[in-house]
């Protein structure tokens, strides 16, 4: 076999259709695009156009917002941590937090933070550090001997102290 005997299988590839060479080819005279007049003109296709008429996208009322202030966690159950550090993933005996979890393959990326779920159950003693836990996730850690660290919790506390600090410090002032 020499390069120029190569050929592509039979039918794979097919010929485009030459429009616009005469009556006799099939796609002659206007080519395929109808009429005369707007659409047969090149770039000027107005999509939603309804003759004047108020279009229906513009007739429908606007519905909803995006919420600029929205946390994005990851949710991660307890059972799912548990397979991890079976599997050898996570080391139980270290902090778990975000960066732990992404390098152990259990979160694709770090987002807003973790939020730890209470489904399943967790064998052993293990540290976690988080922005969120649900009830039912704490209790089982605490029942575990494990301890839990809620970052979220801890920022909004000091948010609360430094607002009480600033509103004190203006009824000082007045």
């Amino acid at each position: 076999m020499k390069l120029n005997e190569i050929t592509d299988n039979p039918g794979s590839s097919k010929k485009r259709q030459r429009i616009g060479r005469g009556i006799g080819s099939g796609s002659g005279k206007q080519a395929g695009r109808g009429g005369k007049g707007q659409t047969a003109r090149s770039g000027v296709r107005i999509k939603g156009f309804e003759g004047g008429q108020m279009p229906l996208h513009r007739r429908l009322p606007k519905r909803g917002f995006t919420n600029i202030f929205k946390t994005d966690y990851n949710e991660v159950n307890l059972g799912r941590i548990q397979t991890a550090i079976d599997a050898g993933k996570l080391d139980a005996g270290k902090l778990v937090d975000v960066a732990a979890l992404v390098a152990a393959g259990v979160c694709a990326r770090a987002r807003d933070g973790v939020k730890i779920l209470g489904v399943g159950e967790l064998k052993g003693k293990v540290a976690f550090e988080a922005a969120r836990a649900s009830a039912g996730a704490v209790a089982a850690i605490e029942k575990a001997g494990g301890s839990i660290r809620l970052l979220a919790v801890e920022a909004e506390a000091e948010a609360e102290t430094a607002k009480a600090a600033r509103d004190a410090k203006k009824a000082k002032r007045a």
